[in-house]
């Protein structure tokens, strides 16, 4: 009531002030000032806005990761791929309106705060229709059920793309265990550290504007952990194992593109200019990508390849998630064109190096791709090369930032999907399946059926 009341004064002082030219500008401003901390505005166009990207970032999983890696796989596995996909968006949206939500951003003060949440929401207990989250302009808010909703795709994606990573040879039940044991532990505190308000990564200033230390290294280590510990598939370096359907690939490629511009460009929460610089950054990173990656597999393998232009793409949009609105668009070329080349490196180097079966790369495409994008983001958001950085900005002491939360993003993930496994492996007696079970293909072992009958 006290604020109701100092509106209505001001406003009668403005009315008076009409008599005034001098004065009326000020009072009207005033007017303003005090109307907007009393009524936040909830803006059609932003929720209308948010509430598509939330459903872009949908078919960014469903169906284009289930098909971007259904489709490299062997034809006897895609149906376990593509339901170990839709089981895993089912059962991390549950988990996430459960105790998902108040865990990465309830608990705003006090306690383990800079860690993880509280159980505030619990249940989505306080939320409602008229419930409101915060934008990143003063005065203007969401419905906190789209917030609720957007956030959920982040954590649903990202639990799915460790699938790529231990595809072809484990059991599905040990699938859903490792997922929501990661979830819990390694997708939530890392969110809550870099996207609460009371984050220790969100205090200590290190940028992350869509998930690349929350999302992409977050799953590529957890992936490349779950891989060695999972062992090798039966035929992994002794003889080939090409993608089935390139086509496939193809589509969830193009899919996955489509949803990255909820992803990235929907991460700014509002509709306006900076959410049309993360939108056209996430065309110009992946384009720089594929063809970096294509014109160095030309120089390197003797041919640029489809799969290399759709891996490629994929790295960009990676390296660009931390960075899409803080690059201007030259950055995110140069950005990209780096994450498509050492992304190739790592996919065909790194890996036989260290002989570690990370089935559809996940770690060497979001991981290392996520690593670049973290790091790579305090030189891009430089104004002089374009950027748009937050106030306190300064290059070097904000590398340091980002390397921070690419360092505990690497340990904290790296020892919860340790853990996670190790868990899972003495609940099922062993997380993979048998010898004849991997040799049949799981479609048929798994889940009694065949994708192709013919």
């Amino acid at each position: 009531m006290t604020d109701f009341k100092k509106v209505l004064g001001v406003a009668a002082l403005a009315s008076l002030a009409l008599t005034l030219p001098a004065w009326a500008q000020e009072a009207a401003t005033e007017v303003a000032e005090a109307v907007a901390e009393v009524v936040p505005v909830i803006d059609k166009g932003d929720t209308a806005w948010m509430l598509v990207s939330t459903m872009v970032v949908i078919v960014m999983t469903i169906p284009g990761l289930a098909l971007f890696y259904g489709g490299l796989v062997r034809a006897k596995n895609i149906l376990s791929v593509l339901s170990q996909v839709m089981a895993a968006f089912c059962m991390i949206s549950l988990l996430w309106v459960i105790y998902g939500y108040t865990l990465a951003f309830g608990g705003t003060e006090g306690g383990l705060s800079p860690i993880i949440g509280d159980f505030s929401k619990l249940f989505l207990t306080g939320i409602t229709i008229e419930s409101t989250a915060a934008t990143f302009s003063a005065g203007f808010q969401l419905p906190e059920l789209v917030f609720v909703a957007f956030q959920l795709t982040f954590a649903c994606i990202t639990a799915t793309l460790i699938i790529g990573g231990i595809a072809e040879r484990m059991k599905f039940g040990a699938v859903m265990l490792f997922l929501a044991l990661w979830f819990t532990f390694s997708y939530l505190p890392i969110a809550h550290m870099v996207w609460a308000g009371t984050g220790y990564l969100f205090t200590l200033g290190a940028y992350d504007f869509a998930g690349g230390t929350v999302v992409h290294i977050n799953s590529g280590v957890a992936a490349l952990v779950a891989a060695i510990v999972l062992g090798p598939r039966a035929c992994f370096l002794k003889e080939p194992i090409p993608p089935h359907n390139l086509v496939l690939v193809y589509i969830g490629t193009g899919l996955l593109w489509f949803g990255w511009f909820g992803f990235n460009a929907g991460s700014n929460l509002e509709a306006n200019g900076l959410t049309a610089q993360a939108f056209l950054n996430t065309i110009i990173a992946p384009a720089a990508a594929a063809l970096a990656w294509g014109v160095a597999e030309k120089f390197s393998r003797g041919h640029a390849s489809m799969l290399g232009f759709a891996s490629g793409a994929v790295a960009g949009l990676v390296a660009i998630t931390p960075a899409a609105g803080f690059a201007g668009t030259m950055g995110a070329m140069v950005l990209g064109a780096i994450a498509g080349v050492v992304c190739l490196w790592a996919v065909v180097t790194l890996k036989p190096m260290f002989k570690y079966d990370d089935s559809l790369d996940v770690f060497g495409i979001h991981g290392v791709g996520g690593i670049i994008g973290a790091l790579g983001t305090a030189f891009v958001a430089n104004p002089s090369f374009g950027g748009y950085p937050l106030a306190d900005y300064e290059m070097w002491g904000q590398f340091i930032k980002q390397l921070t939360g690419v360092g505990i993003a690497i340990a904290w993930s790296g020892v919860v999907a340790l853990i996670a496994i190790l868990i899972v492996k003495a609940v099922f007696g062993g997380a993979r399946v048998t010898e004849s079970a991997e040799s049949d293909g799981l479609d048929l072992s798994s889940h009694g059926e065949r994708a192709y009958n013919s």
